[in-house]
């Protein structure tokens, strides 16, 4: 499966960004997907995670109740509706997938991965 992530831009603190996840290839709709983080000069983190049915999600203490991730099955996307955007969410968000039943939170439980996005949060 082939990973595209877009979305990203120039946000101030307190503003919203929704990032898409375009996924690709044979049954690109059956896989779990994990959106990770990685800012300049720190180790990639976990944000958020949706099993391939949406009725699993799994967030990072530092996002949950401000990120919201989805999925549309029917345009094998995945979203993550980002809001109350804070100047430590900059960073290149990545999207991975995986063909398990119940998605990970670590980058090496996924078998799939594509070019990140760029998030910058401005004060």
């Amino acid at each position: 499966v082939q990973l595209q992530a877009s979305g990203g831009g120039l946000v101030q603190a307190g503003g919203s960004l929704r990032l898409s996840c375009a996924a690709s290839g044979r049954a690109a709709n059956r896989y779990a997907i994990g959106w990770f983080r990685q800012a300049l000069e720190l180790e990639r983190e976990f944000v958020a995670a949706i099993s391939w049915t949406g009725d699993t999600t799994y967030y990072g203490a530092s996002v949950k109740g401000r990120f919201t991730i989805s999925r549309d099955n029917a345009k094998n996307t995945v979203y993550l509706q980002m809001n109350s955007l804070k100047t430590e969410d900059t960073g290149v968000y990545y999207c991975a997938a995986a063909r398990v039943a119940r998605p990970g939170l670590r980058s090496t439980d996924y078998d799939y991965g594509g070019q990140g996005t760029l998030v910058t949060v401005s004060s």
